[in-house]
């Protein structure tokens, strides 16, 4: 069986569903109503960056000539036809929603957001004093003349495109198109209003209000019509395996680059009339383009601004995660880590054990050496501080920064820079090669000896996403690990392969693709021998085929198979004859399923990893990944009884049957089951883990 014969869901078709996904959080009524906006800005968010990094790339492919093209097993042309049939099924649901249910739900509740033909006379000064005082400023007018002048569109930028009449008394008058940036990314999009009624919140959007101020703009023509226009351009970093030399440097020129590449699609007002359409069209040379019918507001992000007006009831309870008293309460963190393993849960559990073990370490004066993979860095980092404050301190500090973290290459190319200037010896990536480990290794010196520690993680080191993805951190100082992290750190500083095998780690590059396939074909011979067989894993995204191939004859062989996904998952379970004993789900809810775990029965001698890395062919065959064994047993009776809690999840969970309808899972019992909200229950109870090994 050719992997490429197998059933195979296309990989962006797939992730459209999941989106769609984050956007039934949106209509779901059982969500609290500014949750609902959070998830449709998430949608928004999400599908801009779809265009800007995904479409952007098949809009490439059809370019490319036949002789390429025919090593694609997809044609390009009905690819990208599919996917725009879907986004704008989806864009109908989402302009349905917000018109029909979401402002109807905020007015409600005494949150009205206003037109500008209901405004009462001192809101009307209001908007004048405020476009005069604090807007004009920033807007940039531009006069269409056809060819003759065609400015530059900045990408994801809004901007309003205007029908113009101009004022020339009794003389003929003429039309005159023209175009205004919004300065959506500067000023708030929604302008709180001085309220004519003491229960009510009155606010408006900033389009309206630059509608309602054109007379200011182009003092010598009266307005006839307005409407809302984006472009997002192609973002991709194509930075290849073929490229040589200073990768750095290339990368620094391309993000000059990122917002002036060629148009991914135009987002209009569906109401815009053809004939002005038309005339853009041919003004700015979009032919060609994907053309994306919306309502009259764009750029939905921008709701995860949108104020909340002290309304705490509107929102899901906060659930303030958890105090690790293990190790937050150490006296010395090392001290405690030496005693057997501890594992912390991201968001139910605070990250501050992560926190304390880099600033501790860089205070510490036993401690030699630290060594760590950056991906993705917050904004305002405590952990990437006490790095520059070990070295400053004479530690021997080193860190491998991911500049090709999609997005995030200018935030660490800073962060790469300053630790540099403090001593910290900072290495790049490989070119063609991304470096998505989470680990970090600690050497000590207590007595006469040197003691090693690692930390290795499912997510990154991100002080900021760890309030929201939801992840699992494993501290230890068992030899089986800390040696093998330290031989990781070795290979990513010489790029020389390991002579000595890994016995314990999963390592991208290396051996974690043949030792899942390997683990995964003994499941297949035991379920031939008539012995119980099962597969359990939890990812993000499932898009190998080879891996895919794998679970279908797994499952053809009777190996009972679990896979919870939260995103993209191109396989197809259900089906008769390749899938009939795999179940998958997807669970998208307040926090972000971000953890790897990966359970195989093993002959009742069950393996557990944990693991950065997802079963797509980027994560197995282009990337240093990390999978990790859990050995300790209540660590591992606590990710089991987590992982059972999530398969019986009836509220967030649903089911990726053949049909990809998003279906809710259905109840089978009159139990309840929110995972993630029991998971926090789990923790906070007595019963929680609150130990180690």
């Amino acid at each position: 069986m050719s992997s490429k014969k197998i059933p195979f869901y296309e990989r962006d078709l797939s992730w459209l569903s999941f989106n769609h996904r984050v956007l039934q959080q949106a209509k779901d009524p059982t969500v609290p109503l500014l949750d609902r906006l959070k998830f449709m800005a998430i949608y928004s968010s999400n599908l801009e960056e779809f265009f800007r990094v995904r479409v952007a790339n098949v809009r490439n492919l059809i370019k490319v000539g036949k002789g390429t093209r025919r090593a694609l097993d997809f044609e390009p042309q009905v690819l990208l036809k599919s996917i725009l049939h879907v986004v704008n099924q989806h864009q109908h649901e989402l302009s349905t929603l917000f018109n029909k249910e979401l402002l109807p739900a905020l007015r409600a509740n005494g949150i009205f957001i206003l037109n500008p033909d209901v405004l009462t006379s001192a809101q009307l000064e209001f908007v004048d004093n405020y476009f005069k005082e604090s807007l004009q400023a920033y807007v940039q007018p531009i006069l269409l003349k056809g060819n003759k002048i065609k400015p530059f569109l900045q990408s994801g930028a809004l901007y309003l495109y205007l029908h113009l009449l101009e004022k020339k008394g009794l003389q003929k008058r003429e039309d005159q198109y023209a175009i205004v940036r919004l300065p959506s990314d500067i000023l708030s999009r929604f302008v709180v209003l001085p309220s004519s009624k003491k229960d009510q919140h009155q606010l408006m959007f900033l389009d309206d209000i630059v509608r309602m101020c054109v007379k200011y703009i182009f003092p010598g023509y009266n307005l006839k019509n307005s409407y809302s226009i984006k472009l997002t351009r192609d973002s991709e970093l194509y930075i290849d395996d073929e490229y040589k030399g200073d990768l750095v440097a290339k990368i620094k020129k391309s993000l000059i680059k990122r917002n002036v590449g060629p148009v991914s699609r135009l987002v209009y007002d569906r109401t815009l009339p053809k004939e002005m359409l038309r005339f853009f069209q041919n003004t700015f040379e979009l032919i060609n383009v994907d053309m994306i019918p919306e309502g009259k507001y764009h750029n939905n992000f921008d709701f995860f601004k949108f104020p909340d007006f002290g309304m705490s009831e509107l929102k899901e309870q906060v659930l303030t995660p958890l105090v690790y008293h293990p190790l937050e309460d150490a006296e010395n963190i090392f001290k405690t880590i030496a005693k057997g393993d501890h594992m912390i849960h991201v968001p139910y559990q605070r990250y501050e054990s992560v926190i304390k073990f880099f600033e501790e370490a860089s205070k510490d004066d036993q401690v030699t050496d630290i060594k760590v993979v950056q991906y993705r860095v917050a904004k305002e980092s405590r952990i990437m501080e006490a790095l520059i404050d070990a070295a400053r301190d004479g530690k021997r500090v080193s860190v491998f920064i991911e500049v090709k973290a999609r997005f995030d290459e200018e935030a660490n190319l800073r962060w790469g820079e300053k630790l540099t200037k403090a001593g910290v010896h900072v290495q790049y990536s490989f070119p063609g090669l991304k470096v998505h480990s989470k680990i970090a290794w600690i050497k000590r010196k207590e007595g006469n000896a040197y003691k090693n520690y690692a930390y290795l993680s499912t997510g990154n080191f991100n002080e900021d996403t760890a309030q929201v993805y939801s992840d699992y951190g494993l501290f230890t100082a068992d030899t089986r690990l800390t040696r093998e992290v330290k031989r990781v750190f070795d290979f990513l500083e010489s790029g020389v392969r390991p002579a000595q095998p890994f016995r314990h780690l999963l390592v991208g590059k290396i051996n974690l693709r043949e030792s899942l396939a390997h683990m995964i074909d003994f499941e297949i011979n035991e379920a031939r021998s008539g012995r119980p067989a099962e597969i359990f894993i939890k990812m993000n995204s499932l898009e190998d085929r080879a891996m895919i191939k794998k679970l279908y004859q797994a499952s053809e062989a009777g190996v009972k198979i679990k896979l919870i996904i939260r995103g993209i998952c191109c396989l197809i379970p259900g089906l008769k004859k390749y899938s009939k004993n795999i179940e998958a789900i997807s669970i998208v809810d307040r926090f972000l399923e971000h953890a790897r775990v990966f359970i195989f029965h093993a002959g009742g001698k069950e393996k557990l990893y944990l693991s950065s890395a997802d079963l797509m062919e980027r994560n197995l065959s282009f990337r240093i990944e990390t999978a990790f064994p859990v050995y300790g047993e209540l660590m591992r009776k606590q990710i089991k009884y987590l992982m059972d809690l999530q398969w019986r999840d009836n509220i967030k969970a649903r089911s990726l049957g053949n049909q990809r309808t998003n279906a809710y899972r259905k109840k089978h019992s009159q139990e309840a089951v929110r995972s993630q909200i029991e998971t926090y229950k789990f923790f906070k109870s007595e019963n929680g883990y609150n130990g180690h090994k």
